[in-house]
């Protein structure tokens, strides 16, 4: 299956609640303040959220205005324009190698699933593969990557529940320089209710990974629930304070109808969608192509 129909698969949720409702607004409307109102309102229940709907709709209301349009269709037209410009706003990654991916996000959201899908996905590309438990807090984490290092017959350098975080990781970069591996996956710890706690473990992390690899690129991405909607932004907030985030992994867009918050993150935050989850499948997790998000939204 090619990227553009998985994409637009697991969107079709997510499409069809705005399409429809959108179509049917503008279908018999007139160009007026009703109309525009009626669209935020749209916008929100679209899991958009309401101050990038409003602010949208009001950058809408004005383009419309300036453009002199007349026709409620022309106005879904200079919508996708606007949202389009969101994305080109936001800077795009390409990964660099030797590269170490540091995941972080709160429990629960798929972050050691996204790990093992990851590392297919490299692998995929030819490239060399070490998992690194740094998950060292939560019961099964290591165990449960380790499941996935198997499935995806990769190497994965771990310590004993409970062990110093720091030390799996600088074990994990002495394994990838000797074995000269592409790509080393960092798991990490996700305990927002101790936030002192994560905020030092993920700092520490990060001096160990530029003191013993300097030469590596370094990559924090963040791991985020679609189907939690607005409270992806929540999430992004509080770990935006102790951690650079450079990019955002989406998981479960194929299973709900809150695919909106993608335009929502990129307008208030900037950060480029580096993958999405698009199923259940391990070969579920692809590259994220803002034009073709745009084009399946409308």
């Amino acid at each position: 299956m090619g990227l553009f129909k998985k994409i637009g698969n697991a969107l079709k949720k997510t499409k069809d609640a705005f399409n429809r409702k959108i179509d049917a607004l503008l279908s018999h409307g007139e160009v007026d303040d009703e109309l525009f109102d009626d669209l935020a309102d749209i916008l929100i229940s679209c899991d958009i959220g309401v101050k990038a709907s409003m602010e949208i709709v009001e950058e809408l209301r004005e383009e419309c205005h300036k453009r002199k349009i007349r026709k409620a269709e022309d106005v879904k037209v200079v919508l996708k324009e606007i949202i389009e410009s969101y994305f080109v706003d936001a800077p795009q990654i390409e990964i660099e190698y030797p590269a170490i991916i540091t995941i972080i996000g709160v429990n629960g959201v798929g972050k050691t699933t996204t790990i093992g899908k990851m590392a297919n996905f490299f692998k995929e590309q030819k490239k060399t593969v070490t998992l690194v438990a740094g998950d060292t807090f939560r019961a099964a984490a290591s165990s449960q990557l380790n499941e996935w290092a198997e499935r995806t017959k990769t190497r994965i350098i771990k310590h004993a529940e409970g062990a110093d975080a720091g030390a799996v990781v600088y074990d994990g970069i002495a394994s990838a320089k000797a074995n000269k591996t592409d790509v080393l996956l960092v798991d990490t710890a996700g305990r927002l209710h101790t936030k002192t706690n994560l905020m030092a473990e993920l700092g520490k992390i990060e001096k160990i990974i530029s003191r013993e690899y300097p030469d590596a690129h370094k990559y924090n991405f963040i791991v985020l629930d679609a189907t939690t909607g607005q409270n992806a932004l929540s999430q992004i907030h509080a770990f935006d304070e102790f951690a650079h985030i450079d990019g955002i992994v989406l998981t479960k867009l194929d299973g709900t109808a809150k695919g909106g918050v993608v335009i929502a993150i990129e307008k208030e935050y900037k950060l480029p969608v580096v993958f999405v989850g698009t199923g259940e499948k391990m070969e579920d997790l692809d590259k994220f192509s803002p034009k073709e998000f745009v084009e399946e939204l409308f």
